[in-house]
């Protein structure tokens, strides 16, 4: 590998879970080269415990691999977006909606799909059967079928059994695929044995064995027969020394093995020694995967099967028990050491990099710029022309979604004045990386800042690129620092200032970005809840603004929550406006899913320790409506990327803004007094 050469990981399976592991606790294995994990998803489930999860024993956070905090650990940039092709002779792979990632060397594990033999919801991918499941009635007089009687079919049904004791269940079969002792054991399950083509007027799912993503079959790479990459015993694809694949997606042409969770495991290590040999330019060593593996099976009471090629054992108690006992210490092994819960600290950032209020208020005291503060300024010369530039160190380790989160945060200056953006100019400083990556960061964050602008008819006018001169952090993407000035007009801003006795606040989205991104750097959030966090962020509020301009006479003041929190910018608001007094009805404040319980376990951001100081708004012009937990007290200071606005308006504009839950109400003014 070249220095400038760039290591993409497609696909979150197994083998690059156990990658991403690897390099976690033996950083000095990991090749010293741009690396970046793409994946649909922020977890990838471990397959061994999917039949407990849909017999429900499991929850879902229970086989979850949190591939986000995976790569944090393990200095890799992490991708969340769907692959749809793959150049090989470009060295580009293909994503959806957003500019394709260019590599030197690509590793695929890219998993599988079922195999389409009848109409149905197919096993695979499992995130669509599994909200199926879900979503069906377990009282439905109608059967569900499942179709395949391999191991996958079998443990599938038996773990609908535990989940549904009394729905009426079907397994459809091969003639005499089934032998008596596993005949049984359905009989006393319930489970009706059916026979191929026997009509069924109910929902089937499919276990009918797997097959390579339908996009591999566009890319030229040999595939064999069911679609899956052909790979030499090195895990190199065949006749293309650059790309690797392992897992449900490949297969050795010399050792096939069965599409499985066991060998996707047992190539975790075979691949990782190739990589790291590929990057450094040292010969690979070729994998001699055994035979046969074991493979246990559970049934739908607490026993398992135990299975060695034709050989069966079971089904046992036992054997149950040293399945859970393998599925539990497989996982153990992916949790956050308990050193990163106890280590100091690190500095936050977005929007949590901002100055602390009080050395910025004094700062801009000696020279004299002191007022009162606004989101955006009128232009000299032009009453209708608004400005504003906002920026802050990378958030994420995607460049494109770092580009687009940083272009809507300072866009949202200017929504809350009340103005459409128009243009926007970008100052990009770019890691010391070599070129080419430079270059691929540029174009992947040029085109998250597009992403946004484009959606409001809005222009990139220009801008100005540097460099760092500081070390580039691992990964690299971290090192992207971007700021924009954005312009827009409007003939009446709304200003901070223009609360008024009566006006209702409303709120535009949930507050608790400042500590779910402290918690993901210690280890402590969970992916569901920033995966939630960061799908509202990505949306662009100018919508709002549509929805208010028909009522727009009944807005007397609007800011956007960011670094200071709801407290700090509230009390910018209220700042020159003695007459008032604002009650806050603290339940009704929304939080995002798992910020709460962050508070109530010390975790807070960087930032929250100087913008504790707000709290002495409490003790004057703000009141709380009921006694505050320690936890909304965090919440009322926590710094907000992309926060939402915070509208000041008159009873009946806030009657209509609420009807359709796009605001929320989370308090009102009065007068001081009277």
């Amino acid at each position: 590998m070249t220095a400038a050469g760039g290591l993409i990981l497609a696909g979150g399976g197994h083998s690059h879970a156990l990658l991403l592991k690897r390099w976690a606790m033996r950083p000095e294995r990991r090749p010293e080269h741009s690396i970046t994990l793409v994946n649909r998803s922020s977890t990838t489930l471990y397959s061994g415990m999917v039949p407990g999860l849909i017999a429900a024993l499991y929850k879902r956070d229970e086989l979850a691999i949190d591939l986000r905090q995976l790569c944090d650990r393990a200095g890799v940039a992490f991708v969340e977006a769907e692959i749809t092709g793959l150049n090989p002779q470009a060295k580009c792979l293909r994503l959806r909606d957003r500019p394709a990632l260019h590599f030197d060397w690509l590793s695929l594990d890219v998993g599988s799909v079922s195999r389409p033999s009848a109409a149905g919801i197919p096993i695979k991918p499992l995130e669509a059967s599994l909200a199926f499941l879900e979503s069906e009635n377990p009282a439905d007089p109608k059967p569900l079928r499942v179709i395949g009687a391999g191991a996958a079919g079998l443990e599938v049904v038996l773990a609908l059994r535990r989940r549904w004791p009394q729905r009426e269940l079907q397994l459809q079969q091969r003639s005499g695929q089934l032998n008596p002792g596993i005949q049984e054991v359905l009989q006393r399950a319930r489970i009706a044995l059916i026979e191929n083509d026997t009509p069924h007027s109910g929902p089937n799912l499919l276990c009918t064995g797997s097959q390579g993503p339908d996009w591999l079959a566009t890319t030229g790479l040999p595939l064999d027969p069911n679609g899956r990459i052909r790979t030499d015993r090195c895990l190199r694809v065949e006749d293309h020394p650059s790309l690797f694949a392992s897992g449900d997606c490949a297969v050795i042409s010399g050792s096939p093995r069965p599409a499985s969770g066991v060998w996707a495991v047992r190539a975790g290590r075979p691949l990782a020694t190739n990589l790291e040999a590929a990057c450094q330019g040292q010969p690979l060593r070729p994998w001699h995967p055994q035979r046969q593996a074991l493979q246990l099976i559970g049934s739908h009471q607490d026993a398992a099967w135990a299975r060695w090629g034709s050989l069966r054992l079971g089904p046992s108690p036992l054997l149950w028990r040293l399945k859970q006992r393998i599925d539990r210490a497989f996982m153990d092994g992916f949790q956050p050491p308990a050193s990163m819960a106890d280590a100091e600290p690190m500095a936050c950032r977005g929007c949590a990099a901002k100055l602390p209020a009080q050395p910025l208020e004094a700062a801009l005291e000696r020279v004299r710029l002191k007022g009162q503060p606004e989101d955006a300024a009128r232009v000299p010369g032009d009453q209708e022309l608004l400005q504003s530039v906002d920026g802050f160190p990378a958030l994420v380790s995607d460049p494109w979604l770092n580009g687009r989160l940083t272009t809507l945060h300072a866009c949202s200056d200017l929504w809350a004045c009340g103005a459409a953006v128009s243009s926007a100019m970008a100052t990009i400083t770019l890691p010391m990386v070599p070129t080419n990556e430079q270059q691929e960061l540029l174009v992947q964050t040029l085109a998250g800042i597009r992403s946004v602008l484009d959606e409001q008819g809005a222009e990139l006018i220009g801008g100005h690129t540097m460099e760092s001169r500081s070390p580039a952090p691992v990964p690299a993407s971290l090192g992207v620092q971007v700021t924009l000035t954005v312009n827009g007009a409007s003939p009446s801003p709304w200003l901070k200032s223009g609360l008024r006795p009566g006006d209702a606040l409303l709120i535009s989205r949930p507050l608790g970005t400042g500590v779910l991104f402290a918690g993901a750097m210690a280890g402590a959030s969970k992916a569901a809840d920033l995966d939630a966090a960061l799908r509202e962020m990505a949306c662009s509020q100018h919508m709002l603004l549509e929805q208010i301009e028909p009522i727009r006479e009944g807005i007397h003041a609007c800011t956007d929550i960011t670094g200071f929190g709801l407290l700090g910018h509230l009390g910018e608001m209220l700042q020159n406006s003695p007459e008032l007094i604002v009650k806050l009805d603290g339940p009704a404040i929304p939080a995002y899913p798992g910020a709460l319980d962050l508070f109530e376990r010390g975790v807070s951001s960087t930032l929250a320790p100087s913008n504790r100081a707000a709290w002495r708004w409490l003790e004057g012009p703000i009141q709380l409506k009921q006694h505050p937990s320690a936890a909304l007290l965090e919440l009322l200071v926590d710094p907000q990327t992309c926060g939402p606005l915070l509208l000041a308006c008159s009873s009946e504009a806030a009657a209509q803004l609420t009807q359709n839950g796009l605001w929320l109400q989370i308090g009102n003014a009065t007068a001081a007094h009277g």
